[in-house]
């Protein structure tokens, strides 16, 4: 047999003399020469001896204290050279002397019967069965220590005495509370925590034993399979092998259940760790379902399985199969939601959504992999996780929007933009997961209202800027105007989902404002300019023209052909040359736009060169017979313009 280096006694939590003991009899060799017996033998008595002589200190009455101290170990090796023949010299030997020789010869039942006797004796004086009872308790906690660290055998006939005892204990627990004892006396009786104490030195002695996986933050998956596999070939395989003397000794099932203690206890350790991935908890989860499916004869499925019950192994392996799955689900929840968090941050450009498709189902896809009912709690959590989501986005672009005001041009874009990614992805993800009804009616509610609310606010802010910009473009050569169109363009542009109707319909929003805010400048700038100033103002009306038309082209492209484009009806208006030409010009013009008023019609003759005025009264007769009422149309474009006569200046600077 080899020797064993684990020291019980420190496992065990006993002082230095105990710790001794647990360490000479761990050497005890099962070949050893009759000297070598005699030897530990001795040694055995001697501390024995020692320890008996204490406890024969602390409960004589009657004497001195000096004939105590002179006679104590005297008293002890008598009892030490008696304690395996029933009586002395001098006839029967006292209660206390036999209760140390049973202690000593590990027949810790007997031991248990005769200290319970002279308990309810009448003789016990100032507590000497608490004292036996404590002597008794780590005799018993030393022969349970050398059993593991691997002299089993040698040990049986104690470790089954400790059996006994703890059955012995539950007995007259039972007859106690039966006759009617006070509750309180019951829960105070020395032995009523042996088998607690007992089950406390399993555990640490067997957590002693588990392989270190090292620190807690390790994220290496590798690192991770070795350490289970360790669990498997080396920690379970040396439990199991030392689990035959526990169940002969009739202690099994409690040798069983710290088993499955230390080792729920160790995997729950790893599992809690805030550093530890969902891959690692799905490969934990995914050992624990081999083991159990495994069907191995282990200590961790005892073969005395009960009747009609699950054995304790399965009820383990079950429990932390379902711990592991908590962990593993609130893990998905936390990574799934830091992951959406990130790739939908409103200060960074938009993520594609093949990536966020991919944060929401790599982790099923994974878990399906180890079971299909796994991977549907997994899919749900994520679903889940993602409503989630989106309820806190909401409330994130409303804190955004009430915060800034009106958004720059650019967030609110990548917020839109953001919008069409979660459409779209979850519109992909109804075909590949099981989202309810219920979530799609949620999910589309949420993003509805997130896309009305920042495309109200973004409309908001380019209308204020065009309007500002607008204000004097007519009256400076450089207004800022061109800048705000390039801005436009290169932010649609950048814009990722270009063919999604949400886009479409926000270039053509911007455009429909655009226009009208360009309308209104023009037709309510200052009435009859010189020459000069006409056909600076026509020339600038063919250049904003071009760069409209070239801006929403590369924005919308087919679909800018059927925008209304009232600049180039007008620039066609007022470049005819001849008054018969611009009535069949005007023609269209009110066709298109039948929201045209006179007074609209008059500011735009007005920026006319060389047009006299039998020409002028012409034209306002022909629009005069062929206007027509259009409070019914839609999307009226001149209706909200209001153009009032003002005077204009004389010099040549547009300051009228």
């Amino acid at each position: 047999m080899r020797k064993m280096k684990y020291s019980w006694g420190a496992f065990a939590g006993r002082g230095s003399k105990w710790e001794k003991m647990a360490g000479e009899n761990a050497r005890m060799l099962p070949k050893a020469t009759h000297e070598e017996r005699k030897k530990q033998e001795a040694k055995r008595r001697g501390k024995l001896k020692t320890m008996a002589g204490k406890l024969l200190k602390s409960v004589a009455s009657g004497k001195e204290a000096a004939e105590e101290k002179a006679g104590s170990e005297d008293v002890a090796g008598n009892l030490l050279k008696t304690a395996t023949s029933s009586k002395g010299a001098e006839g029967e030997m006292p209660a206390e002397e036999t209760i140390c020789g049973f202690i000593e010869q590990g027949k810790f039942f007997e031991a248990c019967d005769h200290i319970y006797d002279l308990e309810h004796s009448g003789n016990d004086g100032v507590g000497k069965s608490e004292s036996l009872y404590t002597l008794l308790a780590e005799r018993m906690w030393t022969v349970v220590g050398e059993a593991l660290s691997g002299s089993g055998r040698i040990f049986l006939e104690p470790l089954q005495s400790v059996g006994e005892s703890l059955k012995w204990e539950k007995q007259k627990e039972a007859e106690w509370l039966g006759s009617g004892q006070e509750t309180e006396s019951v829960s105070t009786w020395s032995p009523n925590f042996w088998r607690k104490d007992l089950e406390e030195k399993l555990i640490q002695y067997m957590t002693a034993q588990i392989p270190q996986f090292g620190s807690s933050s390790n994220t290496d998956k590798t690192a991770l399979h070795q350490h289970l596999s360790q669990l498997e070939t080396t920690f379970l395989p040396s439990l199991e092998h030392r689990s035959d003397v526990f169940k002969e000794a009739g202690l099994l099932v409690t040798y069983a259940r710290c088993c499955h203690a230390s080792l729920s206890s160790h995997l729950s350790t790893l599992t809690d760790s805030n550093h530890f991935s969902f891959s690692q908890c799905l490969s934990v989860y995914e050992w624990g379902l081999k083991m159990y499916k495994s069907g191995s004869e282990t200590c961790l499925r005892p073969r005395e399985t009960p009747q009609h019950s699950l054995s304790l192994g399965v009820q383990c392996l079950m429990w932390i199969i379902l711990k592991t799955e908590e962990k593993l689900l609130a893990v998905a929840r936390k990574e799934v939601g830091k992951a959406l968090k990130e790739a939908f941050d409103i200060g960074k450009p938009p993520c594609a959504d093949a990536a966020v498709i991919q944060i929401l189902t790599e982790k099923t896809e994974a878990a399906w992999h180890v079971s299909e009912s796994l991977s549907e709690k997994v899919e749900a959590v994520c679903l889940e996780e993602c409503l989630r989501f989106l309820e806190s986005y909401e409330n994130e672009v409303r804190s955004f929007l009430q915060l800034d005001g009106c958004p720059g041009i650019c967030s609110g874009l990548r917020i839109l933009e953001n919008c069409c990614i979660l459409r779209i992805v979850w519109h992909k993800l109804t075909y590949i997961c099981s989202a309810s009804t219920g979530q799609d009616v949620k999910v589309n509610g949420f993003l509805d209202r997130m896309e009305n609310e920042i495309s109200g606010h973004f409309l908001q802010a380019v209308t204020s800027k065009v309007k500002g910009t607008l204000k004097e473009h007519f009256k400076k050569c450089d207004s800022g105007f061109y800048h705000i169109l390039e801005s436009l363009k290169q932010s649609f542009l950048a814009f990722g989902k270009k063919k999604t109707d949400t886009y479409e319909a926000l270039v053509k929003a911007v455009n429909t404002i655009i226009i009208t805010e360009y309308m209104h400048a023009l037709l309510t700038t200052s009435r009859k300019p010189s020459s000069v100033q006409r056909r600076r103002i026509v020339s600038k009306i063919e250049e904003d023209h071009r760069m409209l038309q070239t801006v929403f082209k590369e924005c919308l492209g087919p679909a800018a052909g059927p925008l209304k484009d009232p600049i180039k009806a007008i620039l066609e208006l007022i470049q005819t040359s001849d008054a018969e030409g611009m009535k069949i010009a005007l023609l269209p013009i009110l066709k298109e736009f039948p929201d045209l008023r006179k007074e609209h019609l008059s500011a735009v003759l007005d920026i006319k060169d060389s047009l006299s005025q039998e020409d002028r009264a012409a034209l306002l007769k022909a629009f005069h017979d062929n206007c027509r009422e259009s409070e019914t149309e839609p999307n009226l474009l001149f209706a909200d313009i209001e153009v009032n006569p003002r005077k204009y200046g004389l010099c040549g600077c547009f300051c009228f």
